[in-house]
């Protein structure tokens, strides 16, 4: 009876898991969201501290408060632009906790595990090691301590199989006995999986960074259902194969967005390897834009401000597309300030939302809704671009790679092929970016070379404050 009890108890703290990650769905319920979940983690905390009493609970109770006030510290001192960063570094921490307890209780038992908990094991090891190796390499990048750009060594490939090939041969040793060595194959396995991880993740950048994060999110969730399977628990089980489920659903999502296979992103071959666009004789692109709907004459004589506070009264349809560049210029307050005062101009406003727009998935998302953004205005990439075309005036406040014209137009960059927010279709193009160097894909943006565009280059806050002045 007591199985039962204990069975239909966990059921029911997984059934409140989901029902917060299914909160997630919309930005209002994303607070209450977090709440559920987080109800949900402390009554498997409970659950778990019940069944299985604590030799020492000063220790765990010490061991929660410091990590507690770390984590709330840490948090409520990160800024939103280092958000993507925070979040690739408690991937790698989860990473490190599953392979930590795989590690100890691999050493305490041996072969006292069934085959099941030995394989188990090591799987929560390698894979455990490899994601926090591998996300500490994200986060570095994503805080600037690396460069951001791909880091392919010469045969990248046959690395990377050399040191799955000896993981495996180390794996297949434990398992057969390991004997007194088994501490030492042990370390050994641990660290070539960090080294694994390194390698795997040093030639993933640019814009491929999303997609990076997402994977790793599944990984860590593998790592702590391995974890579950060592100890035998099922709430860790179920919850670790929860985050792999969505982190693998969403990884999926991130490269359908950039028409890319999980391979092409991952193991990338020689198109990833182009790192800009070939230029012409004079350093321009050789991209020629469709013939455009020009500027007046008259207009193109007054500064960029002056004649974007003209196209935005004469426009009745405005889509506002945001990018990281948004983000660094901490512009998200100004951008929703600048929609709100369209609207009460009588003008339709929408956001456009490019699925790899910022470093993480959902970024935009957060920071407008930080800013208080209308959610129903939000739309995403295959909603919104039908609409372009019909749209007098489309706002690019800090966007490059996800309104670039050449990932459709050419077959020789890192972005061919991948899906774009169609702003170069708009009759008016206001860019609100730092200047006209290309984006993390190192590709030249051909849309500042169009007639139509108006380039208000500089700090994004500052452009946008001095056209909600001139609209007032």
């Amino acid at each position: 009876m007591d199985t039962a009890w204990q069975l239909s108890i966990d059921l029911l703290i997984v059934l409140i898991l989901l029902l917060g990650i299914w909160q997630f769905r919309t930005a209002p319920g994303a607070r209450s969201g977090n709440f559920t979940a987080a109800l949900a983690l402390l009554c498997a905390l409970g659950a778990v501290w019940y069944r299985h009493p604590v030799l020492e609970p000063s220790i765990v109770v010490l061991a929660l408060f410091a990590g507690g006030a770390v984590g709330f510290r840490v948090a409520a001192r990160v800024s939103m632009i280092q958000i993507p960063a925070l979040v690739a570094f408690q991937h790698g921490a989860g990473g490190i906790a599953a392979f930590l307890i795989s590690f100890v209780e691999l050493t305490r038992q041996g072969s006292d595990l069934s085959a099941l908990g030995q394989f188990s094991g090591l799987l929560g090891v390698v894979v455990g090691a490899a994601t926090f190796s591998g996300s500490m390499v994200a986060s570095a990048r994503l805080a600037g301590i690396m460069r951001p750009s791909p880091t392919v060594l010469p045969k990248h490939n046959w690395i990377v199989a050399g040191i799955v090939l000896v993981v495996v041969s180390l794996a297949a040793l434990i398992l057969g006995g390991g004997g007194s060595l088994l501490l030492y194959c042990l370390l050994g396995l641990v660290a070539l999986s960090v080294i694994l991880g390194i390698v795997f993740a040093i030639r993933v950048g640019g814009a491929n960074m999303p997609v990076l994060i997402s994977f790793l999110n599944a990984t860590a969730g593998l790592a702590a259902s391995f974890c579950g399977l060592v100890i035998q628990n099922r709430l860790l089980i179920a919850c670790g194969a929860t985050v792999a489920a969505s982190g693998s659903i969403l990884t999926h999502a991130m490269c359908r967005a950039m028409n890319r296979s999980l391979r092409e992103v991952l193991v990338p071959g020689a198109r990833a390897a182009v790192t800009e666009a070939p230029q012409g004789r004079e350093g321009q692109s050789t991209w020629a834009p469709s013939p455009p709907v020009a500027e007046p004459r008259k207009s193109q004589e007054h500064s960029p401000v002056s004649r974007a506070a003209e196209a935005a009264r004469a426009a009745e349809k405005v889509i506002i597309v945001p990018g990281y560049g948004m983000a660094l210029a901490h512009a998200q307050f100004e951008t929703v300030k600048l929609a709100n005062r369209l609207r009460e101009m009588g003008k339709q406003v929408k956001f456009a939302i490019h699925p790899i727009a910022g470093r993480m998935p959902g970024h935009m998302h957060v920071l407008l809704a930080e800013a208080e953004a209308d959610p129903d205005t939000l739309f995403d990439m295959d909603d919104i671009n039908p609409e372009f075309p019909s749209t007098d005036l489309a706002i690019v406040v800090g966007a490059c790679d996800v309104v670039n014209p050449a990932a459709v137009s050419r077959e020789d960059t890192p972005i061919s092929g991948m899906p774009i927010l169609a702003a170069h279709e708009a009759r008016c193009v206001l860019v609100c970016n730092l200047d006209d160097r290309p984006g993390y894909s190192g590709v030249d943006n051909p849309l500042y070379l169009n007639p139509k565009a108006i380039l208000a280059f500089g700090d994004a806050k500052t452009s946008l404050r001095e056209l909600l002045q001139a609209l007032r």
